[in-house]
């Protein structure tokens, strides 16, 4: 599959971001340096959607779920299946593993790295009768060579937290323990020993129907926790708390979510990546800082009306940024971005800062 090289001046990334930032703009950035993305359609074939990207053992995975639509299929089922691609380079990308389950939706596989050094994937197991959700089984999986997976286990939640539809979107390691958001019959934080067993720390007060959250750390354990909503403004919300993480501060952020996913770069800078709604489904990626104020810095060739769920990765001097799009094919494919990270450590302007509405 080919690989397109986008040459970008200072100039032209600015012209890139949204209108939302440029509305705020009065001259263009006066960095002059030329640099180049690289966008590379790693994986097509069937509907493909919903990414992750790790490195493990000194190669590169990404997960994403494959099917036939993004969610019902021509007979009106819902049966994707949850494929692990894997590259020693990046650019050449072939296949690892495949999961299904007969009746059962795989969706969102996220990959991670146990603290006892297995690879991980966590993923929803949604099962549908007649187009309507009627149970929700989380999955996971584990490797511990990185060429061959356990068969998938359901999570087991505590009774705290189990109310008869759950899902766990995405699990963070921090000093031994996961963490991770469930949401479907409520709304609350959870911690595992072993990515199998959960248990309830709290329930968080999230309104206008809360779900797919980020969850990353500072050095001095500090949680962060960034919020999809799907009702009200839509925006997302962000929020802070210190162990033992049952009292939450929460801002709500100035910009909508879909698929939200972030780095925390030295305790004091953001790379976020997500799906900007502002007149047209794109792909975009934000710098900001630790109170998740964000200013917009480039804009993933993406459409399609479905796309983004972005991976992201640090691997020396660049951005690595997984993702989807139906801008190049009619079902949607995966794609994988590499860019400067100097682009999201450099100092914030006021001339593309997009302020939060709220502070702390």
């Amino acid at each position: 599959m080919s690989i397109r090289t986008i040459i970008l001046s200072a100039a032209t990334l600015a012209f890139s971001m949204s209108l939302s930032s440029c509305r705020h703009a009065t001259k263009t950035d006066e960095r002059t340096t030329i640099q180049t993305v690289q966008t590379q359609r790693i994986w097509e074939g069937g509907y493909c959607a919903f990414t992750s990207l790790v490195k493990y053992k000194d190669r590169y995975y990404c997960s994403f779920r494959e099917g036939d639509a993004h969610l019902f299929d021509k007979d009106g089922k819902a049966e994707g299946k949850a494929r692990i691609i894997v590259s020693d380079d990046g650019e050449k990308w072939e296949p690892l593993w495949l999961y299904e389950k007969e009746g059962m939706d795989l969706r969102d596989p996220k990959l991670s790295v146990t603290p006892d050094g297995r690879l991980m994937v966590l993923m929803g197991g949604s099962v549908y009768e007649n187009k309507q959700l009627v149970n929700m089984f989380p999955q996971a999986g584990f490797s511990e060579d990185g060429k061959t997976f356990s068969e998938l286990q359901p999570v087991v939640f505590d009774s705290a937290t189990y109310k008869g539809k759950e899902w766990i979107w995405k699990l963070a390691w921090h000093h031994g323990t996961g963490y991770g958001v469930v949401y479907g019959s409520g709304f609350s934080l959870v911690r595992t020993q072993d990515g199998i067993h959960y248990e309830k720390i709290t329930d968080l007060d999230v309104s206008n129907r809360p779900n797919e959250t980020a969850v990353g750390f500072l050095s001095d354990s500090t949680m962060l926790l960034m919020v999809r909503c799907e009702e009200g403004g839509r925006n997302g919300m962000w929020g802070k708390a210190r162990p033992p993480y049952t009292d939450w501060e929460w801002k709500e952020m100035d910009v909508p979510l879909g698929g939200p996913e972030f780095i925390v770069l030295g305790d004091t800078a953001l790379i976020v990546g997500t799906r900007s709604l502002y007149s047209t489904e794109k792909t975009m990626l934000f710098r900001g800082d630790t109170d998740c104020r964000l200013e917009e810095v480039y804009m993933l060739p993406s459409g399609g009306d479905d796309n983004s769920y972005t991976g992201l990765l640090i691997e020396s001097d660049k951005l690595w940024v997984t993702y989807y799009s139906r801008h190049e094919t009619e079902k949607a494919s995966i794609y994988l971005s590499r860019m400067p990270l100097e682009w999201f450590t450099t100092p914030m302007t006021s001339k593309y800062f997009y302020k939060t509405k709220l502070t702390l």
